[in-house]
């Protein structure tokens, strides 16, 4: 039993609640954010007045954000929350992967990648309107999935649209990415 109320040492009571988010926002990624590899990238794009990164649907592509790891991440895993339209497509799936490398002193050599395994969420429905926005979580456990990020380490992250393998025609439209805490 925990008590509210309290006293301090001139008698004067105090009361002690602690508000607690268990499910923070760590990072979010905007398009502007993007990092792109040499071949096989994300476009950037605008739809109405919004910036996107498009994801053919005939070739994988993929595209790269970097961040460091907020002291608030607990070491718990997270969510890797996709926010994403679609140019064209009204119904099919679309699948998504997405893989971390810590990049921190003495462990990692830029010059070559040691990325974590890839973890996937497939068979996401397109939305049913074109220009509509879907929500897709990919839920990313402590460890190896990660790469062994912790709190103030820095790293990237791949995002990979599996368009070989998913049925939703046209560009899927990334507009934002969110690392939620576990």
């Amino acid at each position: 039993m925990f008590d509210l109320l309290t006293y301090d040492n001139n008698g004067r009571p105090r009361i002690s609640v602690t508000v607690e988010n268990l499910n923070p926002t760590l990072l979010f990624f905007m398009p502007g954010n993007a990092v792109f590899p040499s071949s096989n990238y994300a476009t950037q794009d605008i739809r109405n007045v919004y910036p996107v990164l498009d994801f053919d649907d005939s070739t994988n592509e993929s595209i790269y954000f970097v961040g460091v790891m907020p002291q608030q991440y607990r070491g718990n895993g997270f969510d890797v929350r996709l926010f994403f339209s679609m140019t064209s497509a009204t119904s099919g799936d679309v699948d998504w992967s997405v893989e971390f490398e810590r990049l921190t002193a003495a462990d990692q050599d830029i010059d070559s990648d040691s990325y974590s395994d890839a973890t996937s969420v497939l068979n996401t429905s397109a939305p049913t309107t074109s220009g509509e926005i879907a929500v897709t979580t990919i839920t990313v456990t402590s460890g190896s999935a990660m790469d062994n990020i912790v709190s103030g380490d820095m790293f990237a992250m791949r995002l990979t649209r599996g368009a070989t393998a998913d049925t939703a025609s046209g560009d899927a439209e990334i507009l934002g990415i969110e690392l939620r805490g576990n």
